[in-house]
C-alpha cells in the first residue's frame, strides 16, 4: 500500500467550534479518523503535527523549518499532504516550491473554508482529493481545493465565503478531480532534490494607489533589503513630477542603496512589460526588475530567497527574471524580422 505523509500546520480545517463563536484548535487527528475514515483506504497515512497555528501567524522561519522537515521525510513516502489555513496558503506553497528544487514526489497543500467537524464542511473532500493528488499528481508543490489542483506558486486566494476560494489566472490547472481524476504531467524537475531553506525576510510589498505619498516608502528604504512593487497594469505608476507624487525618486534611491525593486502587476491576468510605457522604461533605467506574470506572493518569497543566495546584482537579476519552478511564463526572445526583399519590378 502506498505511503503518504500528512503534515498538519493548523488552520480552519483542523479547528473546532463554529460561527459565530471563535474557532479554536482541536484534537485534529482524532477528528480526522472519525470524520474521514475513507482517507485511510487510499494509502497508509502517517500523521504528524508540525504546528497548530492560525495561518495568519505563518512566518518565513516556519517555512524554513517546514521545508527542512519535508526534505528529510519525503524520501520515505510516495508523497506528502500539508494541511494549512487558507489565508497564507499561497505564500507557503510559493515558498516551498523555491525551497525544495528537484522535488521528486508530489507535495500537495490543502485546507478548508469550514472545520472538518462541521456537517457542511468542505474539508473532507479536500483531504481525499489531496491524498489522491499526492499519489497520482505531478511531482511539484501544488494546492488542492474544491476538486481542482493548482500549481502552488501560481495561485491566489480570491474568495472568503465560497468553497472555490482559489484561482490560477495565468496558468492552467494541474488536475481536475470530478467523477474521474485527471492530472497534467507538471514540472520537469531539473537536478537533484535539494534544500534551499535560507530566506531574507527584510522585504516589503508595496501596492501603488492614487494618492500614495512617495515619502512613505522612501522612509522605509533604509530598513529594507528588497522591495516588490505592485504597479498598475503592465507596470505603470505615477511618474509625473509636476503632480507631486512621482515614484521615480523611489527607484533612484533604491538603486543608490542597492535595494532591488521587483515590479509585478495588480491585474490578476497577464503580467508586467516594463518596455511598453514611459514609466516602466524609466524604472528599467533605474535598475528595476520585471516580475513578469508572477503573483505578488510568489515574487515576494522569490525575492526573499534570491537575496539570501545571490550577493551581486547581476546574479540576483538573472534569478528573479528567469523561471525557476514554473512560477512565471518564460518570455520568448525578440524576433527580428529580416528586411523585405525588393521585387524585380522595383529593381
Amino acid at each position: 500500500m502506498p505511503r503518504i505523509l500528512l503534515l498538519h500546520t493548523g488552520g480552519t480545517l483542523g479547528m473546532a467550534g463554529g460561527r459565530p463563536s471563535a474557532l479554536r484548535p482541536a484534537a485534529f487527528f482524532k477528528t480526522l479518523k472519525s470524520r474521514c475514515p475513507e482517507l485511510f483506504q487510499l494509502a497508509d497515512i502517517e500523521l504528524e503535527l508540525f504546528s497548530n497555528l492560525d495561518s495568519s501567524e505563518m512566518q518565513p522561519e516556519l517555512w524554513s523549518r517546514l521545508a527542512a522537515h519535508l526534505h528529510q521525510r519525503l524520501p520515505d513516502f510516495d508523497g506528502a499532504v500539508v494541511t494549512h489555513g487558507t489565508d497564507t496558503l499561497a505564500y507557503t506553497a510559493s515558498a516551498l516550491s523555491f525551497m525544495l528544487p528537484g522535488l521528486p514526489k508530489p507535495v500537495v497543500m490543502t485546507g478548508s473554508q469550514r472545520p472538518l467537524g462541521e456537517i457542511r464542511s468542505d474539508a473532507r473532500l479536500n483531504l481525499i482529493d489531496a491524498v489522491l493528488s499526492a499519489l497520482q499528481g505531478p511531482p511539484e508543490v501544488s494546492i488542492c481545493f474544491d476538486s481542482h489542483l493548482y500549481r502552488g506558486n501560481r495561485t491566489r486566494k480570491v474568495k472568503v465565503s465560497e468553497y472555490d476560494a482559489f484561482e490560477s489566472a495565468n496558468f492552467p490547472l494541474l488536475g481536475t478531480l470530478g467523477v474521474d481524476a485527471t492530472f497534467a504531467p507538471g514540472l520537469r524537475q531539473k537536478g537533484p532534490f535539494r534544500l534551499r531553506e535560507k530566506l531574507e525576510p527584510r522585504v516589503f510589498l508595496l501596492k501603488v494607489f492614487p494618492g500614495l505619498d512617495p515619502a512613505l516608502p522612501l522612509a522605509l528604504l533604509p530598513h529594507l533589503r528588497g522591495l516588490v512593487l505592485e504597479a498598475y497594469g503592465a507596470g505603470n505608476y505615477p511618474s509625473d513630477s509636476s503632480l507631486g507624487r512621482s515614484l521615480l525618486p523611489l527607484f533612484r534611491e533604491a538603486r543608490k542603496r542597492d535595494v532591488p525593486v521587483v515590479v509585478v502587476s495588480q491585474a490578476y491576468r497577464n503580467g508586467v512589460d516594463l518596455t511598453l510605457y514611459e514609466s516602466g522604461a524609466a524604472a528599467l533605467q533605474e535598475g528595476a526588475l520585471s516580475g513578469g506574470d508572477m503573483t505578488p506572493s510568489a515574487a515576494l518569497v522569490k525575492l526573499m530567497q534570491g537575496l539570501a543566495y545571490h550577493r551581486d546584482r547581476e546574479s540576483l537579476a538573472r534569478f528573479i527574471e528567469t523561471p525557476i519552478v514554473g512560477e512565471m511564463t518564460e518570455r520568448p526572445p525578440a524576433v527580428v524580422e529580416p528586411p523585405a526583399k525588393k521585387s524585380r519590378r522595383a529593381r
